[in-house]
């Protein structure tokens, strides 16, 4: 790392708690305050999720993102108060899960797979979350709310046969609330279960980089990964 660099790295806290302190006097917008700070706060989200995706969270500054948005470094503080809640703020991604109900259950492992490849490939600033929470204890908390959060209904709809017969589910009686209760630990042990495949894969072919991994084609990726997250989803042993 060359001295010009690590001057900056070390200057970025004192900029960022100088930012702070101006921040703390700037004096509020009167008169269509609302809708202002609307258009400032996506401006500073968008600024910064391009930043992280093109730098990586370490890298990225909140000059350089105050610069991006055209704003004052003190009004990024303002709105999100340190970079690393500006980051768990712009890190609201949607996964776009997409709906397996409708395919047999021997394909869904594949489709999920399939999509999990699209998502990694075309969304940079997935990837910089995905970098960043290797070393960062905020963006890993935002990845793991993304996949609880998104993942574990996805499976829990799949675990539920659509039109089930509810007489047979009355039939069991007292039964039926230890029977719901093993139901959601088994989703909650599949849905983890995906996601070691969909972020440990991602985490060796996009990041680290690991051959053979990365030279993988997209088939031969799907046809690896794909069964392993089918008998995760359906819950065969």
């Amino acid at each position: 790392m060359t001295e010009r660099a690590q001057a900056a790295q070390q200057a970025e806290p004192a900029d960022e708690a100088a930012a702070e302190t101006a921040a703390m006097a700037q004096p509020e917008q009167a008169g269509g305050g609302v809708r202002r700070s609307d258009r400032t706060r996506a401006g500073i989200l968008a600024a910064a999720r391009e930043r992280f995706a093109a730098d990586g969270y370490e890298r990225a500054t909140i000059r350089a993102i105050a610069a991006d948005a055209a704003i004052d470094p003190a009004m990024v503080m303002r709105y999100f108060g340190n970079k690393e809640k500006l980051f768990a703020a712009a890190a609201e991604f949607d996964l776009r899960l997409p709906d397996l109900a409708s395919l047999p259950p021997e394909q869904r492992g594949a489709a999920l797979t399939n999509h999990f490849l699209d998502r990694w490939e075309d969304d940079e600033s997935l990837k910089a979350l995905l970098r960043a929470s290797v070393t960062n204890e905020v963006a890993a908390d935002r990845m793991r709310l993304l996949f609880a959060e998104q993942l574990g209904p996805l499976i829990a709809r799949l675990a539920t046969p659509i039109g089930a017969d509810t007489a047979a589910a009355g039939a069991a009686g007292a039964g039926a609330a230890g029977a719901s209760a093993a139901g959601g630990d088994s989703v909650a042990t599949r849905a983890g279960l995906v996601a070691t495949q969909a972020l440990g894969f991602a985490l060796c072919r996009y990041v680290l980089k690991l051959q053979p991994v990365a030279a993988l084609t997209r088939a031969e990726a799907v046809a690896w990964l794909g069964p392993t997250i089918t008998r995760y989803l359906t819950g065969t042993r």
